[in-house]
């Protein structure tokens, strides 16, 4: 299903992280910046994704299938990472095309503003990817299954050259504008795609509280007072 999501804002701590922030000083100007161009991307970006979850029919060797799906994945990454699981969720959002255009017209007008601009994005996407994970991981709660962690073509051996056939299954380009290019980068740049697992039992996770998670601010399943963990 495609979603748009409400994001509301830009954490700087995060968006100084990928500036390469290491605890130096932090000029007014810098200041100024940082708060300028998170507004402009907040009011620019459309986040939009879609989701969809699919059975898995068969994992065998490196080889992994999905039900009502003819898109196959040939790596050994994702063999491992779905091994045991019952169905897999593919994700993919995007900010939309105005993220780019900015990004196009800063390069010409100031480079500061067109790096910190491309943080923040950077930043953004990431929240969207949250809000989609958040909303599959309420899918597969809805059957009794348990997530692990999203994995994104690039990583691993699980190859880029994926990605077009990845989109045409969700239906991306029709519902988000989201496409590949014949090289694999997505259109809208601002944009991820991603797949996790779902088990029958409770999955080892990266953070301990529900407030360490990434998906926090866009989960539905804390507020029936369970978690994605049993």
């Amino acid at each position: 299903m495609s979603e748009q999501y409400h994001i509301p804002n830009i954490s700087r701590e995060s968006v100084l992280k990928y500036l390469g922030y290491m605890g130096q000083s932090i000029t007014a100007e810098l200041e100024s910046c940082l708060d300028e161009q998170a507004q402009k991307c907040c009011e620019i970006a459309v986040p939009r994704g879609v989701t969809r979850l699919f059975t898995l029919v068969s994992n065998n060797g490196n080889r992994v299938a999905l039900k009502d799906c003819d898109l196959v994945f040939e790596s050994k990454s994702i063999a491992q990472h779905v091994k045991g699981a019952k169905s897999v969720g593919l994700l993919a959002v995007t900010l939309g095309a105005g993220i780019d255009r900015e990004l196009k017209q800063l390069g010409y007008t100031s480079p500061l503003n067109q790096i910190v601009f491309d943080a923040c994005a950077t930043v953004l996407a990431e929240e969207a990817a949250n809000a989609a994970e958040a909303s599959l991981v309420a899918q597969g709660a809805a059957q009794s299954l348990f997530p692990n962690w999203r994995f994104s073509p690039g990583y691993g051996d699980f190859d880029i050259t994926v990605q077009q056939r990845f989109l045409q299954v969700l239906d991306a380009p029709r519902s988000i504008g989201l496409t590949a290019s014949v090289s694999s980068l997505l259109i809208p740049t601002k944009s991820v795609t991603a797949l996790l697992g779902f088990f029958e039992t409770p999955q080892p996770t990266r953070v301990s509280l529900c407030s360490e998670c990434g998906c926090y601010d866009y989960c539905t399943i804390r507020k029936t007072g369970r978690t994605c963990r049993g």
